[in-house]
């Protein structure tokens, strides 16, 4: 680890942006012996939205050696994750223990979380600099897509000292005679960094996408707001049950966007609504509905209109209001907003340099997917920049396979907020303009065949697949319960390979054929077990029952279109460009595969 106080002249591997995407690549890279310089515009711990994850973090964080510091640190534990949709009377959950005990997630406070991951790039070898802003790229002179360097300005931290100037003495609140203090700031250092290979981590702000690249491209169908703020006081959803520390999701009853309810480790829970720009701007020029608090648990004493629209637009979330209660009260000034557009780009790779996290993509956070994203696109930056320090393949090939690892994972999710989008506002969307047909190829290959049936697929992506794909994975919200899906495991006749989300995806007509015999056995069963979600309600029908076994049956197939996102050996399995991941501390890299895949 460097004693330096700036940026040195020259580092092998230059990482901009300590979020969660720059500091894991700056772990993972120094693990693998390189010298790794990672320069930080703002001061840690800072403030950041986005609290929520998914289970694939934990494998993520034990690849790179920091799980049992996010263990000890006393997160709240999230054991799985409701959603609920205005077309169904209850709330759909699923249960991540259901796949072992160790495959929970946790929802952080971010600044902590933050701060945690940069402090194990420290710890793992990496040169950290805050307070250091990477204002320009300078590129080759004999190959202008290469760049070879950045011009930094660096502020030191402010030093403070007894002032030495005439003054009157001060007594402090002991007693004691003081003397005042001067806070002595010194001047901005600037400097020139070259490496041999760059990662972007820049957030949202993106350097070499917006800057040099100008390649981002905006989702036309997900350009939305959100705005957040934080309460106490409140109940929590699954309070004294295994579901306790679980997020609430909530379609809003208008169908302009959903809201989140995340409970943190600080005792405050953070509670946002997203919706479509255009309805905000409208919104802010009329009058707002009122609001469903009362004063005081709601203060808004500068009258600002955005808090006043947050409060008034959480009436559309009844489900949130309820566990809110009339006990809830609202953090003064912590109400934010933010844009919320969607976007990704051509390529997150080129000659020397990678493109990660929120710098190079972002999804609507329905389905918290953010720091996933991160870690794999940071993880993906790691190994290809080995891989061609190791000499496993050119070091285009590397760039190539970032660009497609960070698109596939990215499409996945793109397709499923989209269906969850499409549920929302109960209306189809076009979105044939915001998907790219290579990626969906790569994402969804396994996907196509079960959509188009027997009949051959066609040579180009069509608005109907798409919407099919939509429609297929959409399933993964249905209202279903860990509870209801042990019963039908246990008395519905079916295979247990049609209960198993490991297993290959199935075409709908076989679900269909699988219902017919398995009810054979399911209309044998006259009771309902008392601790499902029908509590022994005897009006429960066959026709309740087929319908639950359907929505089961759907939810369990359409979790597999994402399951594998969800395992880190994946991308030592899915080849792409003829290559896989070497997945190993001390080797990490690519591996050619015996046959190429896109």
């Amino acid at each position: 680890m460097s004693s330096l106080k700036h940026p040195p002249q020259h580092t092998q591997v230059l990482v901009i942006g300590g979020g969660p995407a720059g500091s894991y690549a700056a772990s993972a890279l120094a693990r693998e012996g390189l010298d790794v310089t990672l320069c930080e515009a703002a001061t840690f711990p800072r403030y950041h939205v986005g609290e929520s994850l998914i289970p694939s973090a934990r494998q993520y964080l034990r690849f790179i050696g920091a799980e049992s510091a996010l263990v000890d640190h006393g997160f709240v534990f999230k054991p799985g994750s409701a959603i609920k949709f205005n077309q169904f009377k209850r709330e759909g959950y699923t249960d991540f223990l259901a796949l072992g005990c160790e495959n929970n997630a946790w929802n952080v406070v971010r600044s902590e979380f933050d701060q945690l991951l940069m402090n194990h790039a420290r710890a793992s070898g990496a040169a950290v600099y805050e307070r250091t802003k990477v204002t320009d790229v300078s590129f080759s002179s004999t190959d202008p897509t290469k760049p070879v360097s950045v011009t930094w300005s660096h502020t030191p931290t402010p030093s403070v000292s007894p002032s030495t100037a005439p003054w009157a003495p001060l007594t402090s609140f002991l007693g004691k005679i003081m003397s005042p203090l001067t806070v002595l700031k010194s001047p901005v250092i600037t400097g020139t960094t070259t490496f041999n290979y760059l990662i972007d981590a820049t957030g949202r702000a993106g350097l070499l996408s917006t800057k040099y690249l100008k390649n981002r491209h905006y989702n036309a169908s997900l350009k939305n707001l959100a705005v957040w703020g934080y309460w106490k006081g409140t109940t929590l959803y699954g309070a004294g049950t295994a579901r306790q520390g679980s997020p609430w999701f909530e379609a809003l009853t208008d169908e302009s966007g959903w809201a989140w309810f995340i409970p943190l480790h600080d005792g405050t829970i953070s509670i946002g609504i997203v919706v479509n720009h255009k309805i905000f701007d409208r919104a802010l020029k009329q009058p707002l509905p009122p609001s469903p608090f009362s004063h005081p648990s709601t203060f808004n004493p500068t009258n600002s209109k955005i808090i006043a629209y947050y409060l008034s637009a959480l009436a559309l979330a009844p489900g949130v209001v309820e566990l809110i209660t009339s006990g809830g009260s609202m953090v003064e000034g912590s109400v934010k907003s933010a844009s919320d557009f969607s976007y990704s780009a051509a390529s997150y790779a080129g000659s020397n340099y990678r493109i990660v996290g929120d710098a190079g993509a972002f999804i609507d956070p329905f389905f918290s997917s953010g720091i996933h994203l991160a870690f794999t696109s940071a993880l993906s930056a790691s190994a290809t920049i080995c891989a061609s320090i190791r000499g496993h393949c050119p070091e285009l090939s590397a760039a190539e396979w970032h660009s497609r690892r960070v698109s596939t994972s990215y499409t996945r999710f793109q397709i499923v907020v989209l269906s969850a989008y499409k549920q929302i506002r109960a209306q189809k969307m076009d979105i044939l303009c915001d998907i790219d047909e290579d990626n969906y190829d790569r994402a969804f290959a396994f996907l196509r065949p079960v959509i188009q049936g027997a009949s051959d697929m066609g040579v180009r992506l069509s608005e109907t697949e798409l919407q099919k794909s939509l429609d297929f994975c959409v399933s993964l919200f249905n209202p279903t319960s860990p509870e209801q899906h042990e019963r039908l495991s246990r008395s519905s006749g079916l295979c247990n390979e049609v209960f198993d989300i490991n297993a290959p995806l199935v075409d709908p007509a076989i679900f269909r054929d699988a219902l017919q015999i398995g009810f054979q056995s399911l209309d044998s069963c006259s009771e309902i077990d008392s601790d499902s979600d029908t509590d022994g309600d005897q009006s429960f029908s066959e026709s309740d029952r087929v319908l639950e076994t359907k929505l089961i049956l759907e939810k369990i197939n359409a979790r597999r279109v994402i399951h594998s996102e969800y395992h880190l050996n994946n991308m030592e399995v899915e080849s792409i460009g003829g290559y896989v991941m070497r997945l190993e501390k001390g080797t990490l890299g690519l591996a050619r595969t015996t046959h190429k895949a896109r």
